[in-house]
């Protein structure tokens, strides 16, 4: 799950590459990983296996 939404993966990918796969600037970014908020220094070390649960926040301009 990703924000709430299906996706599914083939096989485990690190979190940091599965970030890249989608475009986003990984120095821009808040991560849930199973309900724990993950530090941008382990975006490396997370490997995603089908049935975890991510949340990806990015900020927003405005006012």
């Amino acid at each position: 799950m990703v924000n709430g939404k299906p996706r599914s993966i083939e096989e485990s990918i690190q979190l940091e590459a599965y970030l890249l796969s989608f475009g986003v600037k990984l120095d821009h970014v808040a991560v849930g990983y199973n309900g724990e908020v993950i530090k941008k220094e382990e975006f490396a070390r997370v490997h995603l296996i089908d049935g975890d649960v991510l949340e990806i926040v990015r900020p927003v301009g405005g006012g």
